[in-house]
């Protein structure tokens, strides 16, 4: 079988150590779906460019497209190629020849009999023991336990193995505990590594830094300092073709339960007594277990949910959701599904008491914007007119940086005017490098055995335990989400859930 061959990448210009290459092969179920075609495969051609993959490295996707190994890498050349603006014709050849291509499928049931792709596969992995080996599931999670178990009984599952599990595990605390019961009857939960790609972000781990490696933050990171956080995750686009998918998820289970509340974690969490992989995850999951449970009358007062309507975004006309072209046409599921979701949530311990911290996550919104916003409190006595609270902004994207808004005087004689101004730092500015998209911060951790941006099973099952009872009263309740036009903020009622106390969400565009 041809492997790779090509000299490894130079050393960084800047006198950094090379990256260390790992020899693993990483079969991708799904391989040749939208996750793979758009994230994974780049993702991976950066890990190969940057010298993360040694040269017997392979990347084995498996489908049931009935492709070749010449009509896989055909595929990925037509289709990877032109987005990732390669100048390196060698460097792209050699990440080509590490692609193959497996036929196959889950059995339909627990007894039912292998697919015959599992014997290639099996072929092709036999002698490789002892090598690094990822299965990462770029499928359905119904499909999770269905394909550890396969790979189980085709005898792939070795001590070195890892499973990666994409998001959402399950729709439900129910659901989450059978996907990790299935997957764990088969695979350690050292093995198992559960990818939440907002925590690959430049941002997200900057948080972390910026947090705990700076002596100035630290002792004003808490109630006594902070008014409140917002943390927003707002797209533009809508769901075109996706119906079916979102009427079974919703912005609740599909961006609040797993990306939100991660953030949520690294903003409210202690300091850990180490950069341990597991001292990180048990504060995390600390900040999960102290959030005051929301359900019943409070449900009504404390969360939002809306759903698009036609309107315009980007000076053009767009479709509101029931009217999205898909396949699937417009259910009763559909009219109740939320595409917006807004959440005041309170961590009830002494470092946060009483700060609020606002979730908001929503489809057609007027652009793109994920950031957390902490925002001070305003000064004991100003002395001047026109002031306004200090906030330290941590935008994720678009244009991932860290802005501090600072008061400070206009320039000019006369009356001295205070106006907010952005102290800024952009990482792709600050260090002169391209900023790797998450999922290659992700896959290299995955290659390292690094679990600690990935979620442990208790954290996972913790955040459905505390979004389960939310989606119950709603569903009890059985009103409609409020519509919002696309192109605007959200629901009327997303912007009285802060202006209750005086507070706004934070629209302000910074550089």
């Amino acid at each position: 079988m041809p492997q790779p061959s090509s000299a490894p990448p130079a050393a960084p210009p800047d006198g950094r150590e090379r990256p260390v290459a790992h020899a693993a092969d990483l079969v991708v179920f799904g391989g040749t779906g939208d996750l793979s075609m758009r994230k994974l495969l780049p993702a991976l051609y950066h890990c190969d460019r940057d010298g993360r993959l040694a040269p017997d490295a392979r990347i084995i996707a498996v489908s049931r497209g009935g492709l070749d190994d010449a009509d896989f890498r055909g595929k990925v050349d037509a289709e990877v190629r032109p987005g990732l603006h390669a100048g390196d014709a060698a460097g792209w050849d050699r990440f080509l020849r590490r692609l193959h291509h497996v036929c196959a499928d889950v059995p339909a049931g627990r007894d039912a009999p292998a697919h015959p792709g599992w014997g290639r596969l099996t072929r092709m992995l036999a002698g490789r023991e002892d090598t690094g080996r990822v299965f990462y599931l770029a499928s359905p999670p119904m499909t999770f336990g269905p394909f550890c178990r396969a790979a189980d009984r085709a005898g792939l599952v070795t001590p070195r193995s890892r499973v990666v599990l994409e998001k959402p595990l399950g729709r439900d605390l129910a659901g989450a505990r059978h996907i990790n019961d299935e997957v764990g009857a088969i695979f350690g939960e050292h093995q198992i590594f559960r990818i939440d790609h907002y925590l690959g972000k430049e941002t997200v781990q900057n948080l972390l830094v910026l947090r705990f490696a700076n002596a100035f933050l630290e002792p004003i990171w808490n109630s006594l300092w902070i008014d409140h956080v917002q943390i927003t995750a707002a797209e533009s686009v809508g769901t075109p073709g996706r119906r079916g998918y979102y009427d079974h998820a919703g912005a609740l289970r599909d961006m609040v339960q797993n990306h939100l509340l991660q953030l949520l974690c690294l903003v409210a969490m202690e300091p850990p007594s180490r950069n341990d992989r597991e001292a990180i995850r048990d504060e995390k999951l600390k900040v999960l277990q102290s959030l005051r449970p929301i359900s019943g009358t409070e449900a009504a007062r404390f969360t939002v949910r809306g759903q698009y309507i036609a309107g315009r975004v980007d000076g053009r006309a767009v479709p509101g959701y029931l009217d999205e072209p898909d396949d699937t046409p417009p259910t009763d599921a559909s009219r109740h599904v939320e595409t917006f979701a807004a959440i005041r949530a309170e961590v009830k311990n002494w470092r946060w008491a009483g700060v609020p911290f606002y979730l908001r996550t929503g489809k057609r919104m007027p652009d793109r914007r994920s950031e957390i916003v902490v925002q001070f409190k305003d000064v004991p006595h100003s002395i001047f007119s026109g002031g306004v609270p200090n906030r330290l902004v941590l935008r994720l994207q678009p244009g991932e940086g860290i802005h501090l808004l600072i008061m400070a005087k206009e320039p000019g004689a006369g009356e001295v005017v205070p106006r907010p101004v952005p102290l800024s730092l952009s990482f792709a500015d600050t260090f002169h490098a391209r900023v790797p998209d998450a999922y290659e911060r992700l896959l290299a951790d995955v290659l390292a055995g690094d679990p600690t941006l990935f979620m442990r099973r208790d954290e996972v099952e913790a955040a459905w335990g505390w979004i389960d009872p939310i989606v119950a009263t709603w569903e009890s309740a059985g009103d409609l989400p409020e519509p919002y036009a696309a192109g605007t903020g959200g629901p009327v009622a997303a912007h009285e859930l802060l202006g209750r106390s005086g507070r706004a969400w934070h629209e302000e565009d910074l550089p």
